[in-house]
């Protein structure tokens, strides 16, 4: 299959993926990982998620697997001093592996850019051992919230979810992740949920700067004009609402993520 993933790789979209760590991106999953398990993780990215993950686990092999041949090239240098992980090319609909390969299959933030989530959990479940866990964590943008009410950042939601929806993405894939689990038949499943809050200067400065760059510059800028979702004169007023929101010392900005945790069926 053929998924158009609908943040793009541009910077202001990779400086937010190198944030992210096992405490504040993997924390339903920690008590899970132990010394020694193998783990596949599912759209590594620059792999700093990869990297952490591979701490916990090692001597455990690690082999972090990325869609996009452009992000590779970082992912490598992310964990060359690591000498458990490995990084590689990979789709998530057909893994290159063989069935019961690893201890844990990850994924973080992928299932809600695919057209079909559920072959892809039923892919995850193949790769990984019956007594292993398959672990998914996605945003759900239509939960996210924030204060002040800016018209801008209402629009912003209007046109992530009509560029989101026109791929073929599921924007709201938090709420449906316990869903997508059970279709593809996983077993002993636990869900749970968890936040990114934005609500410090610096937090504030730096998530508005981020989607201020992404609404105008990013992938998702062009797809949504392509798309006819909104026009460039709509994406800059997007931007200044978003540096609006950031200016604000009541700004305030809530990302909620569904999980699961569950056993091959």
């Amino acid at each position: 299959m053929s998924d158009v993933y609908t943040h793009g790789h541009h910077d202001s979209v990779l400086r937010s993926h190198r944030w992210r760590t096992a405490d504040n991106s993997a924390a339903y999953l920690v008590d899970h990982l132990q010394s020694g398990l193998s783990l596949l993780d599912v759209g590594c990215g620059p792999a700093t998620l990869t990297a952490d993950l591979a701490r916990r686990v090692a001597p455990g092999r690690v082999v972090g697997i990325d869609a996009a041949e452009s992000v590779l090239g970082e992912a490598r240098r992310t964990v060359s001093e690591l000498g458990n992980v490995d990084v590689q090319l990979g789709d998530v609909y057909k893994l290159d592996f063989p069935d019961a390969t690893f201890d844990v299959v990850h994924a973080h933030q992928v299932l809600q850019h695919l057209s079909d989530p559920v072959a892809a959990v039923r892919e995850m479940a193949r790769v990984c051992r019956l007594d292993g866990w398959v672990a998914a964590r996605e945003a759900d943008y239509g939960a996210m919230t924030w204060w002040p009410n800016l018209p801008a950042l209402d629009r912003w939601m209007e046109i992530y979810q009509g560029v989101a929806r026109s791929n073929g993405a599921q924007p709201d894939g938090g709420r449906r992740l316990l869903a997508w689990a059970n279709a593809a038949g996983l077993t002993d499943l636990a869900s749970s949920a968890s936040v990114w809050c934005f609500a410090t200067p610096g937090d504030r400065q730096w998530w508005g700067d981020l989607w201020a760059e992404r609404t105008t510059t990013s992938a998702f800028a062009r797809q949504a004009e392509d798309y006819g979702v909104a026009n460039a004169a709509e994406l800059a007023g997007v931007a200044t609402g978003w540096r609006e929101w950031a200016a604000n010392p009541d700004g305030w900005f809530v990302v909620l993520h569904g999980e699961i945790v569950g056993r091959p069926g």
